[in-house]
């Protein structure tokens, strides 16, 4: 009977797992300011994120944003952790969860080598998701793609 039970709890489990990874708990929006870049021009990537009604992000564990490796960008770091970036917090029933309600704004260079054309910077938002009604937390995480140009020539000094 332990044995069916077990079963049936993971059954349940694997079920509730697939129902909140297709409905991925946050949103995230990407853009780069410039769109068009230089080489040698610095600029921002920018990330909106939108947190599932109900639910709300831990502070702990850490918050990570990684980006995929990219030979037109120099990044600071290949990660950064919600104080890295300086995130605001926010208190709800007794726990501290990260405030979204500003862009998250993170700078980087176009490589000297970058190539001409167009180009995709990729990331990864990696997150614990809890629910503010319920008893539980979810890790998770949430990709995001922002598309700039390169052109020709390297930045004009002035």
């Amino acid at each position: 009977m332990k044995k069916l039970t077990s079963i049936y709890f993971g059954f349940i489990l694997i079920i509730f797992m697939a129902a909140v990874r297709e409905e991925n708990p946050i949103k995230v929006e990407a853009w780069i300011i410039p769109k068009r870049l230089y080489r040698g021009q610095s600029a921002k990537i920018t990330l909106k994120i939108k947190v599932k009604e109900g639910l709300a992000v831990s502070t702990q564990p850490s918050f990570i944003i990684e980006f995929s490796p990219s030979e037109e960008v120099i990044l600071p770091k290949n990660f950064f952790t919600a104080s890295d970036l300086e995130i605001k917090t926010l208190e709800k029933k007794g726990q501290e969860y990260l405030d979204f309600k500003d862009p998250i704004e993170i700078p980087f260079t176009i490589s000297l080598e970058a190539k001409r054309g167009n180009h995709v910077l990729e990331g990864k938002v990696k997150y614990f998701a809890c629910s503010l009604e319920e008893d539980w937390c979810l890790k998770s995480s949430a990709e995001f793609k922002a598309s700039f140009y390169t052109r020709q020539t390297a930045i004009k000094k002035k």
